[in-house]
Formats: C-alpha cells, sequence, structure tokens
C-alpha cells in the first residue's frame, strides 16, 4: 500500500503478534454471523435494515414528564442510549479483519472464507443486510430522527474495506471474489451517499475531528472501489482545507482542546489524521512530508503530542471528564508514522503502550483495530 514504508512479510512479527492474531481468528471460524437484523431500536422510524444510534451525549430532560427533548451533556455518555447497531458493526468489523489478517500471515483459506460468509450475511443477504445509509445515526429523542455527525459510526469501517482489498487481491476462491466486488459496490453504494446526501455534506463540512474522519471514510471507501478521482479530491482538501482548517501553528487542534475531553480527542483527531495521510500519500504525492507555508503538517502535530504521550503528567490542557485514566494507549499513528518518517520514539511507544485496552469506550475511539492490513 502507498504512502507508508512498506514492511516485509518477514519483519512483521517485530511490530505486530502474528501469534495472537491467528489465535483470534481461530476463535472466530466458529462464530456465528453478525446481522444488523439482530437488535430495533424502537424509536428508529426506519426498517429492520437501517442503522441507527443515538447521540453518546444526549441524556432525559429532567424538567419535562417524558424526558423529551434530550439535552445534551458534553463529554458525558448516556449509558441508557441506543447502541446495539454499533456494537454490532464493530463485532462484524473485528471478526472480518481479524480472519483477513491471518489469512494474509498464513494463506489458510479457511480465513477468508469464513470472512466472506460474515461479509454477506452483514452486507449483502436480503433478510439480514444493512442498508447503505446513515439516515438514523446519532439521533436525538424528542430533536431529531438522524444527524449528519453519524457519519462517524461507521468509521469502523475502514478496517472492513482493507479487508476487503487484502481478500481482492489475494482471491482464494472464485466464490470468496464474488462477495468482495459485492461488498465493494455496497461500499460503492455507501460512499454515494455519505458525498451526496444533506448529511453525509453536512458531516463532510464539519471543522472538527467529524470533518476528518468524514474524509478517512471518503479515502478508505474510494480505494476499495477504485474511485481515483474521489482520491484526488480528498487529497487536494487535505492540502488546502484540513490542515488550515483544523490545526494551530503549534500543532494542537483548538477544536478539540476546547472540548470536555482534550486529551481523548487529541489523540484520535491526530490518529485520524495520520490514518488520512496514508490512504492519500503516493510517491507523487508525499503528505508526509507536505506542509503549509507556515509549517503546518501532519509532522508538525505530531511533534505536538509525542511528549504528552511519553508524559501524560505534563499535559497542560486539563484532564479529560471521562476515561481520563485510560489513555494513552497504543493507537495505529505510533505504528504508521513510526514507519513512515523512521522514528524509534514512535516505534518504541508504539511496542510499550497497551495494543488491547480492554475498556469499551477506548476501543470505541480507535478506527483501525489490525494494521497488518494497512502495512
Amino acid at each position: 500500500m502507498q504512502g507508508i514504508r512498506t514492511v516485509n512479510r518477514e519483519n512483521w512479527g517485530n511490530y505486530l503478534d502474528l501469534d495472537a492474531i491467528v489465535r483470534q481468528a481461530d476463535a472466530y471460524l466458529t462464530a456465528p454471523s453478525v446481522h444488523i437484523t439482530e437488535a430495533r431500536a424502537a424509536q428508529s422510524p426506519g426498517s429492520a435494515h437501517d442503522y441507527y444510534s443515538n447521540g453518546d451525549y444526549w441524556w432525559p430532560n429532567p424538567g419535562t414528564p417524558d424526558g423529551l427533548p434530550y439535552i445534551r451533556r458534553d463529554g458525558e455518555s448516556n449509558p441508557g442510549n441506543f447502541h446495539e447497531h454499533r456494537i454490532l458493526l464493530r463485532r462484524m468489523r473485528s471478526r472480518v479483519a481479524a480472519l483477513a489478517a491471518a489469512y494474509r500471515i498464513t494463506g489458510d483459506q479457511r480465513y477468508s472464507a469464513k470472512a466472506a460468509r460474515l461479509l454477506s450475511a452483514f452486507f449483502l443477504d436480503e433478510r439480514t443486510r444493512m442498508n447503505p445509509h446513515l439516515l438514523y445515526a446519532q439521533a436525538i429523542p424528542g430533536v431529531c430522527d438522524g444527524r449528519g455527525i453519524g457519519v462517524i459510526d461507521t468509521l469502523h469501517l475502514i478496517d472492513v474495506a482493507a479487508a476487503v482489498q487484502v481478500l481482492m487481491s489475494y482471491p482464494a476462491s472464485e466464490t470468496d471474489s464474488h462477495v468482495m466486488q459485492q461488498v465493494a459496490s455496497w461500499f460503492a453504494d455507501y460512499l454515494q451517499w455519505m458525498n451526496e446526501h444533506p448529511q453525509g455534506v453536512e458531516e463532510r463540512n464539519e471543522p472538527n475531528n467529524h470533518g476528518i474522519c468524514w474524509f478517512v471514510q471518503a479515502a478508505a471507501f474510494a480505494r476499495v472501489t477504485g474511485h481515483r478521482d474521489l482520491l484526488d479530491w480528498c487529497r487536494e482538501q487535505f492540502k488546502t482545507r484540513l490542515l488550515e482548517e483544523q490545526m494551530d501553528l503549534n500543532g494542537s487542534f483548538p477544536r478539540e482542546l476546547a472540548r470536555t475531553k482534550p486529551y481523548a480527542y487529541s489523540l484520535f483527531t491526530l490518529d485520524n489524521l495520520v490514518t488520512l495521510t496514508h490512504l492519500l500519500s503516493t510517491p507523487n504525492e508525499n503528505l508526509w512530508e507536505f506542509q503549509l507555508s507556515d509549517g503546518r503538517g501532519v509532522r508538525r502535530g505530531i511533534d505536538f503530542l509525542l511528549p504528552y504521550l511519553a508524559n501524560k503528567q505534563a499535559w497542560p490542557y486539563g484532564r479529560d471528564v471521562e476515561y481520563d485514566a485510560h489513555w494513552p494507549c497504543a493507537m495505529s499513528f505510533l505504528l504508521f508514522a513510526g514507519l513512515a518518517y523512521g522514528s524509534d520514539k514512535l516505534l518504541a511507544l508504539w511496542q510499550t503502550l497497551d495494543q488491547k485496552p480492554q475498556e469499551a469506550e477506548v476501543r470505541r475511539n480507535m478506527a483501525i483495530r489490525q494494521p497488518l492490513l494497512w502495512i
């Protein structure tokens, strides 16, 4: 894959626990298929095939008898909201990504065949498939049935797109190849929706982490569907809009520092900016080294946060209102940027920080769970 220094097969084990990946995939060989139709949201106006979720930080209104309309408490996640579709999507992602990674390691067709069955059940089977839109994502009871910022809920599908690309590149059978082509078509339909529907356009225009995550998804889905024109446009937006709009001169992200979780949001934004850099870089357009005239670029963003990864106690911007003790952990940007820049410091952090955090909220904010699919 372009944009990052190639890691030869014989060196994968220097950065990743290959045995653990295969063991995880072995456990998934007998796991049941995952369907979006397994859970139905009572408040959803859509069908059983339509993804639905509630906004994280919205709570029942204590001033009304029915709790409506919900009110916002920034940074405070409401455990009573409908999260089941998010969980199902991430569960499918984790299984497919692990199986595709194990197939890449071993060449064992059992892994690719199981991944194909899981993908078919989630995206293709007319009885159980998820429709390719997010009309009802991050709905707010009493306020709206869905929002543009709900598009961030499918950020975890970038690992699935990477898995499909791996499985398409090394098809184990004609049946598997056909499934991958059909799943790529699903991604093409979803990409069209998120690029043309008003809610998708709204998310694309968000001037914070949501905007970056839209471009990460668009680039990942454009790559697996061969949408080169959109990749070119995303690359142009990276250079002319995203850095200037979101990064301060010192490499920080001011809109994230203003949140009630400044540390986690800063890491999340940098992680996705690095992923976008990887996705969009080519031999002729090396975004790892690109910078604006004032020096702002992905390298400056890394330089800003690096001291606070090595020594979180020095962080001067306030503690996160929730889950502060669970950060930092080994996010994929440490590996990708460490390889791209040949940085022993970044690679050492990748090796020493926790690569498998158990806290669900932390895992939810890590888009890539199988870096082997990306290097």
